[in-house]
């Protein structure tokens, strides 16, 4: 009987001085033979098997292989949609799944080339891997849509050779069209991103504007019968909304609730089966309240919204692509108060969005929410790319980094950071093997991920990318070294997880 190595092992003989394989990928399907190869320059899909079956795909016809009596016929086809389409017709684990109510991990991938790597981090973990996930803003900023994110995941997966279960999250989505759109595609999680209709000024107005405005509010009476006084047990306290904290926190919060349940809404009756919801509620410029936390619970159940995630704006400061800066003992006192009300109110998920390299709370969030988190990661994967780029060209890092330091005053406006770029070190006098320690420096770390998306869009006066090819090029000459960096440091992530007393 013909087996997958040894089609690998033909097409290697008779291919092997133009193509490189990947034997993880190798695959059987209705007696064909599917691989992915690669050359100097680009990566493939090889079919060996029924001619009619090889006609389906986009590609090139490269002769038979031929094995006794039985005739292989030969394509080697492109990684695109059409195909990846025809593929999952014979492999239907390549399509994502929901993961409900269980730890869970989002590997954000801005490039779409390090799903593999991605996917050695996980072996042997009891938690659910999330590997397509980004935001309308990322992809606004790198030039992909949905369903090249999705594409560029589940080519990574086949070509790692993994057949277990895996999300694809559309994430902090605002727009109902967004929704629709990543529908389309075939996504399993959304996460809404309320945050144009949360009122992040409530703490400047005077007693007397909030008064004004909380006595205009149609739904205010209705809101004092269900919380004014309204006492919760939590963590041995009671605690309950007096006048001014409900006020305040339906002011906050209210119109951003009715915006997650009209998104709710819509994919129920959009999306034919199920799907994992998150509600977040953390793009806001000051912490959740536990009164808050509840107040957004209760508003969503009663609307019957059936969320698996929150994610809320937790003490301290979260800032991109660097660790968690504030009082660890006073975040686990807060969290603790958190993580009793998501048991009270529905053992739903706490998620942790800015999730990248927070090492130092990663335990306390594992222990205190017993397990149940999701943690989101995209810039962190991004970073490791240009720490090899850093390693493996140098003179091209150089380049990148100059151009940072002139986009980030711009760039930074949509973030929180307390970057200080007179801190940065000067890149033309770092030599090139102690360049990649620039990555490892908070202030220069911060600059490359704020700056990503001007730095994969940046064109010369011909259209031409500055850098994008370049990065992608020295990627694919080194991918093994970008693999196993990538690989280590999520690994690193899911370690101090499933480290600490979450459980399985």
């Amino acid at each position: 009987m013909i087996g997958e190595q040894l089609v690998i092992e033909s097409f290697s003989r008779k291919f092997g001085e133009r193509f490189r394989m990947y034997p993880s990928s190798a695959k059987r399907g209705a007696d064909n033979f599917f691989f992915l190869i690669r050359d100097d320059n680009d990566k493939y899909l090889v079919i060996a098997g029924d001619s009619a079956v090889c006609a389906r795909f986009d590609g090139e016809p490269s002769g038979t292989l031929q094995f006794n009596s039985n005739t292989l016929s030969l394509k080697v086809a492109y990684l695109n949609h059409h195909n990846l389409t025809v593929l999952q017709k014979f492999f239907p684990h390549l399509a994502p799944s929901t993961c409900s109510k269980r730890a869970s991990f989002g590997t954000g991938d801005r490039l779409g080339v390090t799903t593999p790597a991605h996917i050695r981090a996980f072996k042997d973990r009891y938690t659910f891997p999330v590997l397509a996930q980004q935001s309308v803003r990322e992809n606004s900023r790198t030039g992909r849509d949905f369903q090249k994110v999705l594409d560029d995941a589940i080519w990574g997966a086949f070509e790692a050779g993994y057949e277990g279960p895996f999300g694809a999250d559309a994430d902090h989505v605002k727009r109902i069209e967004d929704l629709k759109e990543a529908v389309d595609c075939g996504y399993t999680m959304f996460t809404i991103d309320p945050s144009d209709w949360v009122r992040s000024d409530i703490h400047r107005l005077s007693e007397e504007e909030k008064n004004l405005f909380y006595e205009s509010f149609p739904e205010k009476k209705e809101l004092e019968r269900r919380y004014l006084n309204k006492r919760y047990a939590v963590e041995g306290e009671k605690v309950y909304f007096e006048e001014k904290s409900l006020r305040d926190i339906a002011l906050t919060y209210f119109r951003a609730v009715q915006h997650v349940a009209e998104s709710y809404e819509f994919l129920r009756g959009y999306k034919r089966n199920n799907f994992d919801f998150e509600v977040s509620v953390d793009e806001t410029p000051f912490s959740t309240s536990p009164l808050a936390h509840i107040f957004v619970v209760e508003e969503l159940h009663r609307r019957g919204v059936d969320f698996q995630n929150l994610a809320l704006h937790f003490i301290g400061d979260w800032q991109k692509g660097i660790d968690y800066i504030g009082e660890v003992d006073k975040f686990a006192r807060e969290m603790s108060l958190h993580a009793s009300i998501a048991r009270k109110f529905g053992a739903y998920k706490l998620s942790l969005h800015s999730g990248s390299d927070k090492f130092s709370v990663y335990p306390v969030f594992a222990k205190q929410t017993q397990g149940l988190f999701h943690i989101k990661t995209a810039g962190t994967s991004f970073l490791e790319a240009i720490k090899i780029v850093a390693r493996k060209n140098p003179s091209l890092y150089r380049e990148i980094h100059n151009f940072a330091l002139t986009r980030f005053a711009e760039d930074t406006a949509a973030y929180h950071v307390t970057t200080d770029v007179s801190r940065i070190p000067d890149a033309e006098k770092v030599p090139d093997d102690n360049l990649d320690s620039l990555l490892q420096q908070p202030d220069s770390r911060q600059l490359i991920h704020i700056t990503f998306g001007s730095v994969l869009r940046a064109k010369n006066s011909e259209g031409k990318f500055l850098f994008r090819d370049k990065i992608y090029a020295t990627l694919f000459k080194y991918e093994d070294d970008y693999y196993k960096e990538v690989t280590t440091h999520i690994e690193k992530h899911l370690t101090l997880l499933e480290g600490s007393q979450g459980g399985k």
